[in-house]
């Protein structure tokens, strides 16, 4: 009855995407093979995509093929130490700052000669095709380098994330049976610590010069060189290319995972580049002018698709650090400039928390100013938010131009000035930050919503796509389809629109997880047709014109005593929005009838109430405790939540704040700064219970 119930009304909903004429249509129905459901692909195509490139099918053939194409222009950047100095805070503390001179630049084909005397140099110090290269270090030339290499010489890739836990780490290179290893200076310290416990590592390439003596110790049974040094033997002793298939494993990617240990998911030549040929046909005039910022973690498949992305099209890649980003940010010496303003980028990756930190720095700097100033800006950001909400072709007029003059240009200078199109990924962006984006850097963003095991293959909005809330159609290379969740109430054949849990098909699907079978058969499976799916666990909408909205998280949702379902994800979404929150952890307990929240507290927000509230207080930590800040923080919330329209058991009655942030090094968060929510919840048991206690 059902099977005949849906082959109704599946129908009707198709009929009302070809009669939608009030949007454009982004994505179609589409005709597939497996697991019923509603399927939707790109409208740019008409099966996925799998290379833009004709005669290219691997990573290896598509970046000697551009670098071939591009030899004398710039392509990798990195700027040029001047000096590292230590600045002492008010309180005692030291912290290390850095004057960073301009980039220096290497070109398309010093680059390739670069990469093939590195490839050789692997030969020489006794690295195998058949044994895997880990690469365990910050974002930087060498990285992209020794990865191109590696491509090469068809030899797979595992990327580790260079805050990984020393536990992971050991369990990520055991695992893969990693031989060599390649690290920096400061990654190389973490090898040393757990050097007794590896099984497999028989090399250490160090990316920095100065080598530490321990770790070139004969005990830890391994030899070390240098970056530079593999790269001279491979020049003086070249080998020639042994380049991989389509079908072969590139990279296998451990993710930071937001609970237990990483997985490894095992991605081929052809996934990667799917995604790639699909990101290049969507973003518009995509070429030669563009100027990549490179800053997130190469270990991350965001950054990973970005920058073979730039290359392939003949851009230019400069290096920078989270720390160093801008004018005023931690490691940047006073005085001195940030990445952003050195390099002047065209194109911008980033994930939503660094986006909602730049916006509520700069709403923090006008309600500061105050008076006149405040006046204009908040005027000037009403007229652009009409302009966006009623014609995107009026939000390009001359009174933009006038307003940009006026007002929003400083704000632009923050990222560099030149800022065209920013892409965003790794999390849900909030509506306030987008429209933050449009109007004060007067960019459009690119909302992608994808997984390292689809290679970040999923959707991706539309240049001219204003919305918010929605993650775009799907990418060229994917189709996405919907299936029905019983247990959570969505139905593909719900009104008005189809809902469900989100399911991922397509050449930019990996192959599974290295060495996890069980895990493997439970999230992929390959249809009658031979197209390979994999079951998100997100649970997702497609609106009329064949955008998707990410609305749901099946492991996020807890049912309370009385019965009512919390979905954590989508709660967290909407407090984030308060000022006192830098992050913040919903936690539900299926025996209480009420919700309770981890609040890690924004700093500057805190300490500028309780200074307009004449309150005194030793630290933070104190600060935090005090019944007055918490339940200041806790209206704050309610306010969110008022304005998110959540349902009163929603909101958490009871709140512990927190005063040491989350970041990727104290083990709380991702790489993408989402929670991991077991490790938090592990780590603050005791102060969970009290609040049910209480």
């Amino acid at each position: 009855m059902n099977a005949y119930i849906a082959g109704l009304i599946v129908p009707l909903v198709i009929l009302l995407f070809r009669n939608s004429n009030n949007r454009k249509r982004r994505g179609l129905p589409a005709d597939v093979g497996g697991e019923p459901g509603f399927t939707v692909r790109n409208h740019r195509v008409t099966s996925p995509l799998t290379s833009l490139w004709e005669d290219v099918t691997t990573l290896a053939e598509l970046f000697e093929l551009t670098c071939r194409k591009n030899h004398d222009r710039l392509l990798l950047g990195t700027r040029e130490l001047i000096s590292r100095e230590m600045e002492s805070s008010s309180d005692g503390r030291k912290f290390e700052k850095l004057h960073l001179g301009e980039y220096q630049w290497v070109t398309y084909g010093k680059v390739f000669e670069s990469v093939c005397s590195f490839a050789s140099g692997l030969v020489k110090i006794g690295h195998v095709r058949e044994e895997r290269v880990a690469i365990y270090a910050d974002t930087r030339e060498e990285w992209f380098i020794a990865l191109q290499a590696c491509f090469r010489r068809n030899v797979t890739v595992v990327t580790i994330y260079a805050s990984l836990g020393e536990e992971a780490l050991c369990h990520s290179l055991n695992e893969t049976e990693v031989t060599t290893v390649i690290c920096g200076r400061k990654e190389l310290k973490s090898l040393v610590n757990i050097a007794g416990q590896l099984d497999s590592v028989k090399r250490v390439i160090c990316v920095d010069d100065d080598v530490p003596s321990d770790a070139a110790s004969a005990q830890h049974g391994w030899t070390i060189t240098s970056f530079s040094d593999v790269e001279r033997l491979g020049r003086e002793n070249p080998v020639e290319a042994d380049l991989p298939l389509s079908a072969d494993v590139a990279v296998i990617m451990y993710t930071s995972g937001s609970t237990g240990l990483p997985k490894g998911v095992m991605m081929t030549h052809g996934n990667i580049l799917a995604t790639v040929s699909a990101v290049v046909k969507i973003v518009p005039e995509l070429g030669t002018k563009d100027v990549y910022l490179a800053y997130l973690p190469m270990a991350h498949i965001l950054e990973l698709i970005a920058e073979n992305l730039f290359a392939a099209v003949g851009g230019c890649i400069g290096y920078g650090t989270p720390l160093t980003l801008t004018d005023t940010s931690n490691k940047v010496k006073k005085g001195t400039k940030g990445d952003a303003t050195a390099l002047m980028p065209t194109v911008l990756v980033a994930v939503p928390a660094i986006l909602d930190r730049v916006r509520d720095g700069v709403f923090k700097k006008v309600n500061a100013k105050g008076g006149l100033s405040k006046a204009l800006f908040d005027l000037a950001y009403a007229r652009r938010m009409q302009a966006i909400n009623g014609s995107w072709f009026g939000a390009w007029g001359l009174e933009k131009a006038l307003w940009n003059l006026l007002v929003f240009k400083k704000v632009q200078a923050i990222l560099g000035g030149r800022i065209r199109f920013i892409l965003c990924g790794g999390a849900p962006l909030s509506g306030d930050s987008q429209r933050f984006i449009n109007i004060c850097l007067g960019a459009p963003i690119g909302q992608a919503y994808g997984l390292t095991e689809t290679c970040a293959g999923g959707t991706f909005s539309d240049f001219d796509d204003t919305s918010v809330g929605r993650v775009g159609p799907p990418k060229p290379s994917t189709y996405v389809k919907l299936i029905d969740w019983p247990e959570g109430g969505y139905s593909t054949t719900d009104s008005p629109m189809p809902r469900g849990e989100i399911v991922i098909g397509g050449p930019s699907v990996t192959l599974g997880y290295f060495k996890n079978e069980e895990k493997t058969r439970e999230s992929y499976k390959v249809d009658e047709r031979g197209m390979r799916w994999f079951y998100t666990g997100d649970v997702g909408r497609f609106h009329a014109d064949g955008c998707l909205e990410i609305i749901d998280r099946k492991k996020d949702i807890v049912k309370l005593q009385h019965g009512e379902y919390v979905s954590l994800g989508k709660v967290e979404a909407v407090l984030l929005g308060s000022p006192f929150v830098d992050n913040i952890m919903l936690h539900a307990d299926s025996f209480q009838s009420y919700c309770v929240g981890l609040v890690a507290v924004s700093h500057p927000a805190l300490d500028e109430w309780a200074s307009k509230q004449g309150i005194a207080y030793s630290d933070l930590s104190e600060l935090c405790s005090k019944e007055e800040t918490v339940k200041e923080v806790h209206a704050s919330l309610v306010k969110e939540a008022k304005k998110g329209r959540l349902e009163k058991f929603e909101i958490p009655a009871k709140l512990k704040l927190l005063s040491d942030p989350w970041t990727p090094e104290t083990g709380l968060v991702t790489a993408a700064l989402k929670i991991k929510r077991d490790i938090i919840r592990k780590t603050f048991q005791e102060e969970l219970s009290k609040l049910y206690a209480k």
